[in-house]
């Protein structure tokens, strides 16, 4: 079954599926989230722009911008804020936008920081300058 993109698909304890619409609408791809226990799993995001469903124009930290934006909203649909979040991927098209991507992530983690992987990932999404997918408890 494909997931639309106002859905987000929840994992109950017993393992069985069930479908919520999300409540935000600035959220154009909605994201997976896949529950393990207390964990939500969300898929990465890259910077689509909620109201054109297109990627945002601009460089590295107007994409990184966009996608905390759009991990925001669904996390605040799943009832969860940054502070759950335990573990972040980062994916770069180029590992020399690490500074300017960093310098908005920073901005949404406080100390203790969740753990982070940051890979250089050739043939991201839409031709996306950076992608990022969060674990959160």
């Amino acid at each position: 079954m494909a997931i639309d993109s106002r859905m987000v698909a929840f994992r109950t304890k017993t393992g069985g599926a069930r479908i919520r619409e999300l409540l935000s609408e600035r959220s154009p791809e909605g994201g997976r989230i896949d529950g393990a226990g207390d964990l939500l799993f969300l898929s990465g995001q890259v910077a689509l722009d909620p109201a054109t469903g297109k990627l945002v124009a601009g460089d590295i930290g107007a994409q990184t911008e966009q996608i905390f934006a759009n991990i925001s909203a669904v996390l605040e649909a799943a009832g969860k804020s940054f502070d759950d979040v335990m573990k972040t991927t980062v994916y770069l098209a180029d590992m020399k936008d690490f500074a300017a991507m960093n310098t908005v992530y920073a901005r949404y983690f406080q100390t203790p920081y969740p753990a982070r992987t940051t890979i250089q990932a050739a043939g991201l999404p839409l031709g996306a300058a950076v992608e990022i997918e969060v674990v959160a408890r």
